[in-house]
């Protein structure tokens, strides 16, 4: 048994990162190791002693192997069945990690408990902000508790690099990730303002705080009103690149009229449009555009139908489409929005409002019946409801990849309350001649009724003496 206790173990062959102290190649029996790893990284045991134990009996003669012992959280020592290795002390899983373009959110696993009972998370700026694009610091530190969990670093700054950590005190650190917060869209461009001498609108450029800056998307709408009844709409779409910041304006008349809209691009999309509207005349204030419609003819309330005398419009454009479109209601705004929508087909279990009511192939002039209920290639030239106010607008429109002009005339025109039958008109006069005959019948005898006892009053005051007090009854 002496000699069984001058038997040694040798150094186990475990993870190539674990520290044993003391570090020798040879350890004596029942002799306690200190393991340890990398900082981030736990062994599966912290204390650890060699043994050894019977493997079997050859000839009656005990056979002893070396064996190592590890000591768990309750203090017991247990046999180590497999190799003991560095294990990190927190999971991270890649997949889990979220970001937005204001949040930073980490899920976390601990794999040793007892390391992880002081761990705290902070999430702070990778580098110091500059102007224009200054974000904030975030304030404070997050004790983790448990063994799972997640972390949010919220209200961040959008396109903003930050460091978020979790590390035990002192000085451990467990997990590191240096990572920006996604794009958004980015702010409304500021000083718009237009180049007399070149006719371009221009701004400022915009600062990558939100996002990269990838260009601009202008859209320009040109207005020309003419008493007519002609109205002129050109849109123009136009995305240019981020170095460009000037574009001139199409050229009209005076009484012109022009909203144009100037929005920042990132990859998060397009953000708040700055407006700037102009007029062509003394003024630079925007006004409405005055306009005066056409009128229809031959209203017919009781057949929901009137006549409008279309002409193509201009003449050099007759070989295209025509759209007829009707809308309920009459203004500027609605004869603008319809002339420059889309209108849907008639559909008569919604309110009345705008839709197509016939596509013309126009070449010359001609009376159209509007409301005379024809259907064709998906339209429904509906019935005009009595009682109504209605635009008609006769429009053609030419399309580009990145400008759309439409050109309307308009017709305005009043729909009247369906007249009441001659039948219903007899009935009502003959029940209000009847009432005024019976009320004068009945005047007539109260008035004779009256008179007949006037009359026996008389008689009777002349055949009495005063000092009668009852008129005596007629034989």
């Amino acid at each position: 048994m002496g000699q069984e206790e001058n038997k040694t173990c040798q150094r186990p062959r475990w993870d190539s990162r674990l520290q044993l102290t003391p570090d020798r190649d040879n350890y004596k029996k029942n002799e306690k190791v200190m393991l340890s790893c990398p900082e981030g990284f736990q062994p599966s045991f912290t204390s650890v002693k060699c043994s050894r134990e019977v493997q079997s009996n050859s000839n009656g003669k005990p056979e002893y192997r070396e064996v190592w012992l590890g000591k768990e959280s309750r203090g017991q020592w247990n046999h180590i069945w497999s190799r003991v290795e560095c294990i990190e002390v927190l999971q991270v899983d890649p997949g889990t990690l979220e970001v937005s373009s204001t949040s930073i959110q980490v899920n976390w696993t601990c794999r040793a408990p007892e390391a992880c009972s002081h761990m705290r998370a902070t999430c702070r700026l990778a580098g110091p902000s500059s102007p224009p694009c200054e974000a904030e610091e975030v304030p404070g530190e997050e004790m983790l508790h448990g063994q799972e969990g997640t972390f949010s670093c919220p209200a961040l700054q959008p396109f903003t690099e930050y460091s978020v950590t979790i590390s035990l005190p002192p000085s451990t650190i467990l997990f590191t990730w240096l990572v920006r917060t996604k794009e958004t869209v980015p702010d409304k461009p500021e000083q718009l303002w237009l180049d007399p001498s070149t006719g371009s609108l221009s701004w400022e450029p915009l600062p990558s705080c939100k996002g990269e800056i990838i260009g601009y998307q202008l859209n320009i709408t040109a207005r020309s009103a003419q008493d007519s009844g002609l109205l002129e709409l050109e849109l123009e779409r136009l995305r240019l690149s981020s170095s460009v910041t000037a574009h001139p304006l199409p050229a009209h008349g005076p009484g012109s009229s022009y909203v144009v809209t100037v929005q920042g691009l990132t990859a998060a999309g397009a953000g708040a449009a700055a407006l700037w509207e102009f007029r062509t005349n003394r003024s630079d204030a925007p006004q409405p555009l005055d306009m005066s419609c056409r009128t229809a003819r031959d209203i017919s309330p009781s057949q929901g139908t009137a006549v409008l005398p279309l002409h193509p419009i201009p003449p050099q454009l007759c070989s295209l489409e025509h759209q007829l479109l009707v809308a309920v209601m009459h203004n500027s705004t609605t004869v603008e929005g319809v002339c420059s929508g889309e209108p849907p087909p008639f559909n008569a279990s919604q309110q009345p409002g705008a839709y197509v009511a016939a596509v013309l192939n126009l070449s010359t002039p001609m009376d159209f019946v509007l409301g005379d209920g024809t259907c064709g290639r998906g339209y429904h030239n509906a019935a005009l409801r009595p009682g109504c106010n209605y635009t008609a607008l006769l429009r053609i429109v030419r399309r580009s990849q990145q400008a759309e002009k439409f050109t309307c005339i308009c017709y305005s025109f009043s729909v009247g309350q369906e007249p009441v039958p001659l039948l219903s008109r007899m009935s009502i006069a003959t029940a209000v001649s009847l009432v005024l005959a019976l009320l004068a019948l009945g005047i007539l005898l109260l008035f004779v009724i009256f008179r007949s006892v006037c009359a026996s009053l008389s008689l009777c005051e002349a055949s009495v003496p005063c000092t009668a007090r009852e008129c005596p009854s007629r034989p």
